[in-house]
């Protein structure tokens, strides 16, 4: 794992000791961020499930404002302290210990993302859950994009119409084994100016 481009070029990273993650594939990153690579100045990144810390490193080194990472695995810290440090990239990152849902209720409505990268473990089966908690807090705003990496595009909504009715599909598309999806959120001019 290493950063692609950016301030921290050819930077190598480290993965969490033990097998409590699963690294985002190279091929996978890149594509990812060749479809966002130009709108990352300046922007304010949420790596939720952030393992390695790799895709907000990489936001970071591209050009974005501010990271938070959040991954409830203690050797995932420590791995991303590292990785902040080594790429010289910390000042930008905040990392938060904490589960998923614990996090977004403390913040919510604290701050908005421009970006929020969801790269769960695949048998959790929680994108849905995510997605909603995003919404219900009011942490994303119109020209928020959400990336979503799955097993099966089909768990992105697990079925939820309702849900899935709440954001624009931007673009899937499958890498090897992996799933990834671009939603916009679909919010109304109101829902953008209480936020």
């Amino acid at each position: 794992m290493r950063i692609v481009t950016g301030k921290a070029k050819g930077c190598n990273l480290t993965a969490p000791a033990g097998e409590e993650t699963r690294p985002t594939l190279a091929q996978v990153k890149e594509a990812v961020f060749s479809m966002i690579q130009f709108d990352l100045v300046g922007k304010e990144i949420l790596d939720l499930f952030a393992g390695s810390g790799q895709l907000g490193l990489e936001a970071l080194s591209r050009g974005a404002a501010h990271a938070t990472f959040v991954d409830i695995s203690g050797k995932a810290i420590a791995a991303i302290e590292q990785n902040a440090a080594k790429t010289r990239l910390a000042d930008g990152c905040t990392i938060v210990r904490a589960g998923w849902s614990d996090f977004l209720r403390m913040r919510g409505g604290k701050v908005v993302y421009d970006f929020v990268f969801l790269d769960p473990p695949y048998d959790m089966g929680v994108l849905p859950a995510v997605l909603r908690c995003l919404l219900k807090y009011r942490m994303l705003r119109k020209t928020s994009l959400v990336i979503c990496e799955s097993a099966q595009a089909a768990d992105v909504f697990d079925g939820d119409e309702e849900l899935r009715a709440c954001f624009h599909t931007e673009r899937e598309n499958r890498y090897g084994q992996a799933y990834i999806t671009l939603l916009s959120p679909v919010l109304s001019d109101r829902a953008e100016e209480s936020v």
